[in-house]
């Protein structure tokens, strides 16, 4: 594969590469570089990080990265997630890998745990070094990656540390590129920040699309309208019954002729059409018959002339995301354990 091949195998479909440049430098130079993109173990996968990020980590893989997943047990622990108990954040991890196994992530990418991490020398005084390199006032504005506001950080003192432990948790694995949705940019940045002042690896930062929550209203702010497993029915979860895909589409906001803020849109542009390739519309013939979409643009073009039915649109995004799902659930029927310890079956 060519140089300018892998570039765009690691920069397509993402909204900000920072910056696409040292992404070229990064292959050029030989070897295999080191990417990683952490997740908090704190619930039920949603599909806007499962499959964009599991078709991005294959993008990398492809593209010649060794990858490292961080389950981050520690930092969902910070973050109050699953009641605090660490034994279920754990069994959640564990879920979490099998997720991705489920969405095709190659065998080569590897599985670290925060707790494995902090346990590596020099860790927590790594992130004093950080914490010493920023101000307090820029730690708070990083609280978002955490689905905090900055005044959260006064509900107890180990918020204040998260952003920092994130932070080393990049340098600590010696990478050279930060994976993670648009919500996880200003971690991304305040390591790119203090590098410098540490004398630390400056990383690439890759940021995927947030697909927004069903329940819509993500005009002004995607971040905090973006799909959350924190209210399961304004999420697609992995991996979800045919039955409660088509139930949770059929009643999500989908205004006529509205693309902005459009969560049925955003599904198809950043899930079905970069995995199928197609969007099948199913329709009567005295309402136009059934027709195929292949670009989103055409898509959108289409749905904001009116010339498509938000029901129809419904209709051919549940019977696309259940195609995707597909062999998740075939997945889970083979492998079950994890996913019945979380949900706390025996």
């Amino acid at each position: 594969m060519s140089l300018e091949a892998r570039v765009d195998l690691v920069c397509r479909r993402a909204v900000e590469i920072v910056t696409e440049d040292e992404v070229r430098a990064l292959l050029a130079r030989g070897g295999r570089p080191k990417a990683y993109v952490g997740f908090e173990p704190s619930g039920m996968m949603q599909i806007g990080q499962g499959f964009v990020i599991a078709a991005k980590i294959r993008d990398l893989v492809d593209a010649g990265f060794d990858v490292t997943v961080l389950l981050a047990d520690w930092h969902a622990y910070i973050n109050d997630k699953l009641g605090g108990d660490l034994d279920r954040i754990r069994a959640c991890a564990r879920y979490f890998e099998d997720c991705f196994r489920a969405l095709g992530v190659p065998d080569s990418v590897r599985y670290v745990t925060a707790t494995e991490l902090v346990a590596t020398p020099d860790y927590w005084m790594n992130v004093v070094r950080v914490s010493k390199a920023a101000s307090v006032a820029r730690i708070k504005r990083a609280l978002t990656i955490m689905g905090r506001k900055e005044e959260e950080a006064d509900l107890d003192a180990s918020k204040l540390i998260y952003p920092a432990m994130q932070v080393t948790d990049i340098h600590q694995l010696d990478l050279d590129l930060a994976l993670g949705g648009l919500d996880q940019r200003h971690a991304h940045m305040l390591s790119r920040d203090v590098a410098p002042k540490l004398k630390w690896k400056e990383v690439v930062a890759l940021h995927t699309p947030l697909v927004g929550g069903l329940q819509g209203g993500g005009r002004m702010d995607p971040v905090d309208a973006k799909m959350s497993k924190s209210n399961p029915d304004r999420a697609i979860l992995l991996p979800e019954a045919p039955g409660d895909v088509e139930r949770k589409v059929g009643k999500a906001f989908c205004p006529p002729k509205e693309v902005e803020g459009n969560p049925i849109l955003e599904i198809a542009r950043y899930v079905v059409f970069p995995l199928a390739g197609v969007l099948a519309v199913e329709r009567e013939a005295k309402h136009g018959g059934d027709v195929e979409f292949r670009a989103y643009e055409d898509l959108a073009r289409t749905y904001a002339s009116g010339g498509l039915h938000p029901q129809d649109l419904k209709g051919a995004v549940a019977r696309g995301l259940n195609a995707l799902l597909d062999p998740v659930r075939a997945y889970f029927d083979a492998h079950p354990d994890n996913l019945r310890a979380l949900s706390g079956g025996a």
